[in-house]
């Protein structure tokens, strides 16, 4: 219907989706801030300043409609222009919040396998990845280790200095080893003072050496901080996979009659087990390392 002049029916819904734009950088940049510096934020960068460009372009389509006549089509391409930033707002918008939720879920998965008092990683997470490097040693026929750390006296520094004092030890002891393990140890709170790591492709020789350098550098840091100033000692029991064990139960219940041995032989040392064929419950002898 030429000569008819321009309406809002055609320009409102192109200057309604400029705004909509304008909303829909909102959740992008929430994205963004959310982000490491990477790749990944850099796309969105990229994707901000599309969506700069679209609506400096809708602004200008419109401006150009303006004093003119329109037709059908004109009606058309402005609801499309509408709904084309309908779509760019609810596609952030959905982006944003499945960040989000994924953010909270990884969050609450975080706490479900890390110890609260110590920081590291809590009974739940050794028993589900001991049994899956347990089986992954098995079946490509890898070195394991595990060491049993056990804090010295800590009956003691709880009943003489406190409880508060005894976390803060546990604090300085999760800080402590996860500083000085290996990259590919994963360090978890087994119960009480006992702390587990598993050692991966470690065997007899490597696992004593970093347990003989644990508590070496264990006794030599202050663990409590503030009134209290306390160093302490530990003993470790050290287990290695071998062909007599099925389950990964057995690995820890090899570490820990090591951690017997070492507790009864003087504490601040490392010992490990070695089995004869009848496997770690029967006859063993030990290689003790003292860390004084």
């Amino acid at each position: 219907m030429p000569g008819i002049p321009i309406s809002l029916i055609v320009i409102a819904p192109i200057l309604m989706g400029a705004v909509i734009l304008a909303l829909s950088l909102v959740p992008v940049i929430g994205l963004i801030r959310g982000l490491p510096f990477g790749k990944v934020r850099h796309n969105w960068y990229t994707l901000a300043a599309l969506i700069l460009f679209f609506i400096i372009g809708y602004l200008f389509y419109a401006s150009e409609l303006r004093g003119g006549t329109y037709r059908v089509s004109d009606v058309i391409v402005s609801s499309v222009f509408f709904l084309g930033a309908c779509f760019v707002l609810l596609v952030n918008h959905l982006s944003h919040r499945t960040a989000q939720d994924i953010l909270r879920m990884s969050a609450l998965e975080q706490e479900n396998i890390t110890d609260a008092t110590m920081g590291i990683h809590n009974r739940r997470y050794f028993e589900q990845r001991l049994k899956e490097e347990f089986d992954r040693a098995r079946r490509y026929n890898l070195p394991l280790s595990l060491l049993m750390i056990d804090i010295d006296d800590f009956k003691q520094i709880n009943d003489t200095s406190g409880h508060q004092t005894g976390d803060q030890v546990l604090q300085g002891m999760g800080r402590l080893l996860i500083e000085s393990v290996r990259d590919t140890d994963i360090v978890t709170r087994y119960g009480g003072d006992e702390i587990c790591i598993i050692a991966t492709h470690a065997g007899d020789a490597t696992a004593l050496d970093l347990a003989k350098r644990l508590c070496s550098k264990i006794g030599d840091n202050t663990l409590a901080d503030g009134t209290w100033n306390i160093r302490v000692t530990t003993s470790i029991g050290i287990a290695t996979l071998n062909d007599t064990m099925n389950e990964a139960s057995d690995l820890v219940g090899c570490a820990d009659m090591a951690l017997y041995r070492a507790k009864n032989e003087g504490k601040n040392r490392a010992a490990v087990y070695l089995s004869d064929p009848a496997g770690c419950l029967g006859r063993t002898t030990a290689a003790n390392g003292s860390c004084t």
